[in-house]
């Protein structure tokens, strides 16, 4: 991929640095900043060469067209705090104040124009409708830098169709998160311990099917698990099941048993009646769930031999949590997981979304572990082996 540096001398010249700026909200209250963090750097090191920074971004799901709920103002203050600078946000994305504000930068300076979702061309499935906004973006700069990772396996205006328009590159945030995955695909240290949670074993079927021929051992927690002991034969109760993915499962745990890869199911389960933080925990075996319960953690048992076996390794993938981490008492199982990866020695990688936001507010600083990803789904299809539209354009 390109980088910075191919761009060449930036002083004076606008870049358009797509980031993922994509934070939980409570009201205009950030939950948790990660992301803004970690676009920091690429924009200091843009400062530091004297550039005029645009930031495009996204965050939510706006319904084609402004919607002051998922307006990017909370993130240009964090990120004005963060890089001690004030952060101007243009009132829309390519209109009037989006040029008046890249027209007032001088260098060094940073802008960020309006939520990028407030264009329905952004997410269009139609070439034309996505290109009309990539040419409207390419107007406010010099040259592009794509550093969200987090949205780099989506063919979209400001991740995809802008780059084929201005001299582009990789940022920095980009070129860490394709190297730390690219250790997790190209010839990993071994023994290889996967660790897979999150509600939906379909979200992980892709991602299942080509770790089977990398990792040494599969642990296998949060609701996902569940579908797991179903296909195993064993009662559920009232968990989280996809009985369309049963057969899917047995599949990959009889190819797993002929290929010598461990999969690892809890030996017990923390259940309730509900998801509710005065519900009456209590802890079963996997195999021996009551039908009028609900899993919703891994037990102690099975969170002491996830940590056996985390310890052991030398190479650690996380992606998603043991359970209900909320709620304290669900969240035993995702925070053992979380100190065994702290204490390995091993190289550990933490996929983005709920597994980075769950370490970060059970208590782990993000220099725990190797490398934490700001990109749940964009990091699942690399390790899927899947060509990501944002990574392919920025090569050459």
């Amino acid at each position: 991929m390109r980088s910075i540096d191919d761009l060449g001398d930036l002083s004076g010249r606008a870049v358009l640095v797509r980031s993922d700026l994509n934070v939980p909200l409570d009201g205009d209250a950030i939950g948790d900043d990660g992301r803004i963090r970690a676009s920091v750097p690429t924009l200091q090191r843009l400062r530091d060469a004297r550039a005029r920074v645009v930031v495009v971004a996204h965050l939510g799901r706006p319904d084609g067209g402004p919607d002051e709920r998922f307006t990017l103002a909370p993130a240009a203050r964090r990120l004005g705090e963060l890089l001690g600078a004030p952060v101007r946000l243009a009132g829309d994305v390519v209109g009037d104040s989006a040029r008046a504000m890249v027209d007032g930068l001088s260098a060094g300076d940073v802008g960020m124009l309006e939520n990028v979702r407030f264009e329905t061309g952004e997410t269009s499935d139609d070439d034309d409708e996505r290109a009309a906004l990539a040419d409207r973006l390419a107007t406010l700069a010099d040259v592009f830098v794509s550093d969200g990772f987090g949205v780099v396996h989506r063919k979209q205006a400001s991740v995809y169709d802008v780059a084929q328009r201005l001299p582009s590159a990789a940022g920095l945030l980009i070129e860490a998160e394709v190297k730390a995955f690219g250790r997790l695909v190209d010839n990993p240290e071994h023994p290889y311990v996967v660790v897979l949670g999150g509600s939906k074993v379909s979200d992980k079927l892709g991602v299942i099917d080509n770790l089977l021929d990398l990792a040494d051992v599969l642990l296998v927690g949060g609701g996902m698990v569940f579908t797991f002991l179903a296909a195993l034969g064993h009662p559920v109760g009232r968990s989280l099941l996809e009985a369309d993915q049963v057969d899917s499962v047995r599949g990959y745990l009889d190819r797993a048993s002929n290929e010598g890869v461990r999969i690892v199911l809890p030996t017990d389960v923390v259940v309730a009646d509900a998801a509710d933080a005065s519900a009456k925990a209590r802890v079963v075996p996997a195999g021996q769930m009551p039908d009028d319960l609900i899993g919703l953690d891994i037990g102690p048992a099975a969170a002491e031999g996830f940590a056996a076996e985390i310890a052991k390794a030398r190479t650690v993938f996380w992606n998603g949590p043991m359970g209900v981490f909320e709620i304290e008492q669900f969240a035993h199982g995702t925070s053992a997981v979380g100190a065994a990866l702290a204490a390995s020695e091993g190289l550990t990688v933490l996929g983005g979304g709920d597994s980075a936001a769950a370490v970060r507010a059970l208590g782990f600083s993000d220099d725990a572990f190797g490398h934490v990803s700001t990109g749940g789904g964009a990091g699942l299809e690399l390790l899927e082996g899947k060509t990501l539209p944002g990574l392919s354009v920025l090569e050459g």
